[in-house]
């Protein structure tokens, strides 16, 4: 399914810790790479690079990316930084989505208020050289889960997830679903229930006491 702004517009009402309810088996970058800009939540298909200690495949990525594209570098987890300020501001002037680096980023004068979502796993002044040629929009590892070319890249405060394209309706929906199951429960603890009484816990434990499949799940009323 091709990103457009209703499933966008999904998102905006969930999260990613909703997604991974949805499916446990979501894709889920390690947690070492996180947020150093303004902003955090992304939505956008990734566009993949593969490059270590020099950064011009990045360079070339934010050039040759499509408005709305998350730039998603694996840097091979190297200590270098593969970005900065005036990378920043290239991809905020081609309209990008955000970029993601497994590896370093420097310049966080900038990056702290940039409205631009960064990721990284590490914060370096030194950067890579600039000689070697990187592999764009090839299958690559980012954060211990691969990413293919196109895949969607989501993010928010709880963290980073990958997506395949023709999933992603589906789970929104199943996302969304979950949050107003969510509201419920909110609204019965804030009533005065207790997660005992709003989950049938007593229900649940009997259940696998006896060896019998059961689910914790609200209850409906």
């Amino acid at each position: 399914m091709p990103v457009n702004d209703e499933l966008a517009r999904k998102f905006l009402a969930v999260d990613t810790t909703a997604l991974c309810d949805v499916d446990k088996t979501t894709r889920v970058l390690h947690s070492a790479i996180r947020a150093r800009s303004a902003r955090s939540r992304i939505f956008g298909p990734a566009f993949t690079v593969r490059c270590r200690d020099d950064f011009l495949g990045v360079l070339q990525a934010i050039e040759s990316a499509a408005p709305g594209d998350v730039i998603v570098v694996d840097g091979g987890a190297r200590e270098i930084a593969l970005g900065g300020e005036l990378f920043a501001r290239g991809a905020l002037a081609r309209s990008l989505g955000g970029i993601v680096v497994d590896a370093g980023y420097r310049d966080m004068a900038y990056v702290g208020g940039c409205e631009l979502p960064l990721y990284s796993r590490f914060v370096t002044p030194l950067s890579g050289t600039s000689s070697k040629l990187g592999e764009l929009q090839v299958p690559v590892t980012c954060g211990g889960v691969t990413v293919n070319p196109g895949d969607l890249v989501l993010a928010d405060g709880e963290g980073l997830v990958v997506v395949a394209p023709d999933r992603i309706g589906e789970l929104l929906d199943g996302a969304l679903a979950i949050k107003e199951a969510e509201s419920a429960v909110i609204g019965r603890l804030d009533a005065g229930a207790t997660l005992s009484e709003t989950f049938a816990l007593a229900d649940h434990v009997a259940a696998l006491r006896r060896g019998e499949p059961s689910a914790l799940r609200p209850r409906r009323s």
